[in-house]
Order: structure tokens, then C-alpha cells, then sequence
């Protein structure tokens, strides 16, 4: 506590200092780091916090989904990462108030985005080359998810909020609730939300299963019934989310502080076996014959750790100082500057052992040995992110063109212990330099963005057969650069030329990652010797608006020199692996006793999966016209969308999880104090798919919603919205999943939500 503490002293003291008097500067949008957003060009989404909050609770991806360019890399209802333009991964950051969210999303398909999407102001979402002014890397774009817990400007009347929802599709509740006043010259602002989803609904033979796991006619059976309930188990998901900021606001600029709590509990509801058909024999033979009975009813609900419960718990701690200081001085207008400590830890744990203490063998001391082992098999494996960030930027404007540099500093620390620790401890440390220069002539609009980053990524990697850890350490420079040329043609059409070159270092998983992912069902192998990758990035974007119609049509190609991606081993290369380690596997077969494990490197069942890098060029549109008819007591909006995103490597083959191209069709009526909309995504086949991917299926998705707003007095009002999402009840899967078969997409779901401000 002792740094909220000296935040509150740094607070009192700002305030109390005698400050250079100017007019407040009000900043209704917090985006970069580098530029607002009212300075940045085309391609741009910016979503309403009340487009959000008045709508189903949903991941972060599937919240915009539905956006032309933007898709998900779903893992149950829990986690759904976003993707841009087919880049994703770290290729795509996802920001909080203009800050990169350090958690460990990055370290996992399975992993969710730590963000919490209540009492938001806004989405933003950046394509193309605007992307890099936020974060370095940024090949796809960003995601920034704006709120006003440390608030920029005064508040000026007391407000609470408290909401109240209920889903059918997971029997799920959600409530929370947000109070903003300012006291004493102060801005208090607080939020508080409580998610509770239980296992959602799918319909019936959804899930797939591979006929070679069926390894006998019962379990078949057993399969099979679990594909007839309906539901995908450990598709649950709970969640409390706390924060709390304190700002001030003066003629002088703003200073405040701001602390963000947010643990969860989700299901894993996939989870790949390391063992598998040894495990189970084995399992099933050895054990069932020393325990008898004993073992059977527990086996029975497991069914080989097929039904057993497997979780993640998460817990993070986010501190904030964020302000702004107008020097009004002769080269230097403004200094923003910013201060962020976050703690990260993500636990992915096994149900039984949470209770193997008190429930299993605790009587049977003979065993004792045997019932070790066992823990130690599922013990927890627990994921860390430790990062610190300072920054600040200087506005340099003039009455010629708007001006800024950045400076920023990360630290930051990345551990995985336990038995699924697939990667060492690793750190990451970045030194960002950045400009950007916007100035608009007679008939362009010039914006330019440049940035330096001098990142050191320092790491280790154990072999796998003899225990030897060998240090990496990747000190290196990369240089990024943007341009677009924007120009109106006519009072109703402009047209944005973008390009973007841009540098990428590999990731620390992807440096350094080496052991079994079971997220993924494969042993991923890292390459510490990975060049960066460069994206050169050229886009094209017309705009039109009349007032009735409006459209829009934006095509890009990007080259990316030395594409990182996960490859799987094709078969050839498993066999000569296996031949050139026969001698040695049988030379330590009576030593290390683990001839039947050590014969495919203990991979079991996984798949070898490989990152490796080649030329990649990906390429694609979005397209969307619309249609504003003026009615008699509200306007209705009618629109068509397409986007369309394809992706090869150098030789000619598919780069992997490339999700299809979609049709979004939307309408809007509103009405003021009503607003309905409804939206059909029409998805096409996927049959386009990398080495180790099959075809999947196209599907309809049909979402609704209608909020009504009751004005209860001058400064009270209740919003009452119904929603429904999947109602044709598709079976549904996501392409660019890697457990698009076994976890497909949720079935139809209705609910309700209440919203009343005051």
C-alpha cells in the first residue's frame, strides 16, 4: 500500500504548487499515448461505452466481432482475443486508457484478455498504420478500451448507476454498479461488477470427436451422451472486477491516480492429454488393479479426465498515476505523462486436486508414495506477468502543424511454474522513442508517425532429453514508420492513402517456449534465434456521406518478411525424429523408466509444433454501404458489409487460422427512447486452411436488441433492454480456434438487462 500512499502525497502536492493559469482543456477521448483521436485518419472504429453496457455481457473479442476487419480467436465464452486484418496474437495490443494491458493473455490460446468492459466510455478500434503510434509492434492494430477512472474532466453532478442482467444461454447473472461525484474539488469515481456464468448451451452434436479417441465401446458411448447434453463442459465463467480513481482538474491540466482489481474463475473446456492412450491404459490396468474398486466411481465421473474439472483462476493488480501539465511555454505546450505498476497471476488447476488432501486415499498410508505422485501430476501451473511502464509526451504544436514526442520505459517479467510450465522465466525491457507530425495543406492532410524501440529480451530454454539450460538474451532495435495522405475529392468523398513499415521481435513464447501447451493439444518448440519481423503495410480508403447514404471501401496488402507462425511437424519429420532417438531412447530405458513416454519425447498424444518464420503476403477488403431513412418518430439505418481477408506464405500454402470472409447485414431504428437493431453475420465456408487444420463450415448468426429508456424524473432514467444472440441456434465454429471441434460456438441466448442511472 505504500505506493498508493505516496500517490496520494504526489496528488496533494501537485495541487497545492503554484500553477501556470490557462483555460481547462476538455479531452473527451484518452486514446495514445501519441495523438487523439479526433487527430487520427481513417481506418477507425470508435464503439459507445452505451453500445456496450446496454448489451449482453460478452469477452472483449465477441464485443466486436461484428465489425468489418475485426474478428476473434475464441476458447469458450471466457476468452475471445481479437483479431485484425488476419494478424493476431502480439501482433495486435490491447490497450486500457491508452496504456498496453500487460497481462498473460500473450502466453495462451486459453488465456483471457484482463479487461473489464464495465462503466466504459468507449472501443477504439485502429487498423492499419495509424496502429503504431500506440504501441510498437502493432502489425494488425490496437484495441483500446477507454473509461474515465481517473477523469480528465470535472464531474459535474453526482451519478450511480447499477445494473442487473440475466442470460439463458449459461443460466448467467450479472450486476454491477458505478458511482462518479466530485467532492472537495476531487473526482471520485468507483466501479464495481459480478459476472456468474455457468456452463453455456450448445445445440445437439455440436461437439466432434475423433473416432482414434475412442478407444473402447463404452467410453464411445460415454462421448457420445456427453455430445447429447447440450452443454460444453467447463464453459463457466466468474468474474469481480473493483476500481477506483481519484483525479484533479485545474486551468493548470490534471493530475490523478487510479487502482484496478479484477479476479476471475473460468472452465478450460478443452484440455489436450500429454499421456494419451498410455495414460489410460496404464491408468486403467495398473491402477485399476491395485485399487480396485476404490478408483472406479472416480474414474467413472472422470471418464480418463475427460470430464474432469480443469480451471483458471486469475488475479491482477493495476496502479495507476496518469496526468497532464500545461507549460504553455515557447517550444513546449503541454507534457502528459503517465505511471503504470500492474500484477498479473493466472492459476490453471485440476478439481481433484483441490481436494486431494480431504477426499482421496487419506487413509490408506500404504500408498503414500503412490498418492504423491498422483499430486504431483496435477499440481497447478501458475502464469505471472510483473510489469512496470512509465511515459510521457510533449507537445511540440504549432500554428503550422500538431507536433508530439514520446517517451517510454518498460519493464517486464514473465514466469511459468509448475507441471505445465512450457516456458522459463523470462524479462522484457523497452525503450520507445516516437514522433508524430499531422499538418493539413490546401489539398492533403499529411499525417506521419515514427518510432524507435530499443527492446532486450532475455531468457532460457531446457533441453529436453538431457536437462541443459541454455541463456538467450536478443538486444535489438526496431525502427517503425507511417504515412497517409488524406484529401477530399468532393464535399461528400475523401480518399486516405496509408502506409506503414513496420518492425516486430519475436515474443518471448515464441523465443523461448518448449514443452506441452495442452490449450493447443501440441508441444511447442521456440526458436531463440528468430529474426523480426517487417510488415510493409499499403492501404487504400474511400468515405462517403451524404447524410441519406453513406459508404465506405478500404483494401490493403501487407508483405510480411519473415512471418513468425506455430507449424506442425508433418509426419516424415516425426519418423526420422523418432529413428535418430531410438538408440537413445533405449539406452535410458531401464534408467529413467519411462520407455513408453520417452519414446516420442513424452509427447503422448500432442502434436510437434514448431514457431517458424516465412514470407507471408496478406491481403483483402472491407467494403459497406447504408442507407439513414428519416421517419416520422425516429430514423432507420440499413446497411450491408463484406470483408474479405486472404493469406499465403512465399510457396503457396495457406497460413493457418485465417478466419472466412462474412456478410454483416445491419439494421438500426431509432427512436430516441427506444432503439432496436438487429444484425445478421452471414459467415462463409472456410475451406482455404493451413497444414494441420481442417475445413469448417459456414454458418448464420442472428443477434437482436431492443433497450427502451424510461425517464423516471430530471435526472433519473431506466434502461430496459432485451437481447437475443444466436437466434437460429447454428452450430456454430470459429475457424480461427484451435479447439474449434470440440468447443464450438454458444447456442441461442436471450436475456434481459436493467439499467438505471441516477
Amino acid at each position: 500500500m505504500k505506493k498508493y500512499f505516496n500517490a496520494i502525497i504526489i496528488l496533494i502536492a501537485f495541487h497545492s504548487n503554484s500553477i501556470i493559469s490557462q483555460d481547462v482543456e476538455e479531452i473527451v477521448v484518452v486514446t495514445s499515448a501519441l495523438v487523439d483521436t479526433t487527430e487520427i485518419t481513417n481506418p477507425l472504429y470508435v464503439i459507445d461505452g452505451d453500445d456496450i453496457l446496454d448489451d449482453a455481457t460478452t469477452s472483449l473479442g465477441d464485443a466486436i466481432d461484428s465489425y468489418l476487419g475485426v474478428s476473434i480467436a475464441d476458447y469458450g465464452a471466457a476468452v475471445g482475443q481479437p483479431i485484425i486484418r488476419g494478424m493476431s496474437g502480439p501482433r495486435v495490443k490491447i490497450l486500457k486508457n491508452g496504456m498496453v494491458n500487460r497481462d498473460v493473455s500473450g502466453l495462451g490460446v486459453d488465456h483471457l484478455n484482463d479487461v473489464d468492459l464495465n462503466d466504459i466510455s468507449q472501443i477504439e478500434i485502429v487498423k492499419g498504420p495509424s496502429s503504431l503510434l500506440y504501441a510498437n509492434g502493432t502489425i494488425g492494430g490496437i484495441i483500446n478500451v477507454v473509461d474515465d477512472t481517473i477523469s480528465t474532466v470535472n464531474f459535474e453532478a453526482p451519478e450511480a448507476d447499477f445494473s442487473l442482467e440475466t442470460q439463458s444461454v449459461n443460466d448467467g447473472e450479472a450486476q454491477s454498479f458505478s458511482y462518479k461525484e466530485n467532492i472537495g474539488g476531487f473526482n471520485f469515481s468507483l466501479g464495481f461488477k459480478d459476472v456468474n456464468f455457468g456452463n453455456y448451451d450448445i445445440p445437439d452434436g455440436a461437439v466432434m470427436h475423433e473416432e482414434e479417441e475412442h478407444h473402447d465401446e463404452d467410453e464411445h458411448e460415454d462421448e457420445h451422451h456427453e455430445e447429447d447434453l447440450g452443454y460444453v463442459n467447463n464453459s463457466d465463467f466468474a468474474v469481480e472486477a473493483t476500481k477506483f480513481g481519484i483525479s484533479k482538474v485545474g486551468d493548470w491540466g490534471y493530475i490523478g491516480f487510479g487502482i484496478d482489481n479484477l479476479e476471475s474463475v473460468y472452465g478450460i473446456p478443452f484440455h489436450g492429454d500429454e499421456h494419451g492412450d498410455e495414460h489410460g491404459d496404464e491408468h486403467g490396468d495398473e491402477h485399476g488393479d491395485e485399487h480396485g474398486d476404490e478408483h472406479g466411481d472416480e474414474e467413472e465421473g472422470h471418464d480418463e479426465h475427460g470430464e474432469e474439472r480443469i480451471f483458471s483462476t486469475t488475479d491482477s493488480e493495476t496502479f495507476s498515476i496518469k496526468g497532464s501539465y500545461n507549460v504553455n511555454g515557447s517550444l513546449i505546450n503541454k507534457i502528459d505523462f503517465t505511471y503504470r505498476d500492474s500484477d498479473y497471476t493466472l492459476t490453471e488447476a485440476h478439481e481433484e486436486e483441490e481436494h486431494h488432501d480431504e477426499e482421496e486415499h487419506h487413509d490408506e498410508e500404504e500408498h503414500h508414495d503412490e498418492d504423491e505422485e498422483e499430486h504431483e501430476e496435477h499440481a497447478p501451473t501458475i502464469f505471472a506477468n510483473q510489469a512496470t511502464e512509465y511515459g510521457a509526451i510533449f507537445d511540440i504544436s504549432n500554428d503550422y502543424a500538431t507536433q508530439k514526442i514520446v517517451l517510454n520505459f518498460v519493464d517486464e517479467d514473465n514466469s511459468i511454474v509448475g507441471e505445465e510450465a512450457f516456458m522459463n522465466p523470462a524479462n522484457n525491457e523497452e525503450f520507445t522513442m516516437g514522433y508524430y507530425l499531422s499538418k493539413d495543406f490546401d489539398m492533403f492532410n499529411v499525417d506521419l508517425g515514427m518510432r524507435i524501440d530499443q527492446i532486450d529480451r532475455s531468457g532460457s530454454v531446457t533441453d529436453e532429453d538431457h536437462g541443459d539450460v541454455d541463456n538467450y538474451s536478443i538486444d535489438d532495435t526496431t525502427n517503425s514508420f507511417a504515412f497517409s495522405l488524406g484529401r477530399d475529392l468532393s464535399d461528400t468523398l475523401d480518399v486516405n492513402l496509408g502506409f506503414a513499415s513496420v518492425e516486430r521481435l519475436p515474443s518471448v513464447i515464441e523465443l523461448f517456449m518448449n514443452g506441452p501447451h495442452m490449450a493447443t493439444g501440441r508441444f511447442e518448440v521456440g526458436d531463440p534465434t528468430l529474426s523480426a519481423e517487417t510488415s510493409n503495410n499499403f492501404d487504400i480508403t474511400f468515405s462517403f456521406d451524404n447524410g441519406d447514404y453513406y459508404g465506405y471501401a478500404s483494401f490493403f496488402v501487407t508483405d510480411v518478411d519473415n512471418y513468425i507462425t506455430l507449424m506442425d511437424e508433418d509426419e516424415d519429420h516425426d519418423e526420422h525424429e523418432d529413428e535418430h532417438h531410438d538408440d537413445e531412447d533405449e539406452h535410458h530405458e531401464d534408467e529413467d523408466g519411462h520407455e513408453d513416454g520417452h519414446d516420442d519425447h513424452g509427447h503422448g498424444n500432442l502434436i510437434h509444433a514448431n514457431y517458424v518464420q516465412e514470407d507471408a503476403e496478406f491481403d483483402g477488403y472491407e467494403i459497406e454501404f447504408g442507407r439513414t431513412i428519416k421517419m416520422a418518430n425516429g430514423d432507420l439505418t440499413l446497411s450491408f458489409g463484406r470483408d474479405v481477408v486472404n493469406a499465403e506464405f512465399s510457396d503457396g500454402h495457406n497460413v493457418p487460422r485465417i478466419n472466412p470472409a462474412r456478410n454483416v447485414y445491419s439494421l438500426i431504428y431509432d427512436q430516441g427512447d427506444v432503439l432496436f437493431k438487429i444484425n445478421l453475420k452471414d459467415v462463409d465456408d472456410q475451406n482455404d486452411f493451413g497444414e494441420g487444420e481442417t475445413a469448417t463450415n459456414g454458418y448464420q448468426m442472428l443477434d437482436a436488441r431492443l433497450t427502451k429508456t424510461f425517464e423516471l424524473d430530471g435526472k433519473s432514467k431506466l434502461k430496459v433492454s432485451l437481447f437475443g444472440r444466436n437466434l437460429l441456434d447454428e452450430k456454430a465454429r470459429n475457424h480461427a480456434s484451435f479447439v474449434k471441434d470440440q468447443v464450438p460456438l454458444p447456442g441461442k441466448n436471450v436475456g434481459i438487462k436493467f439499467n438505471l442511472t441516477f
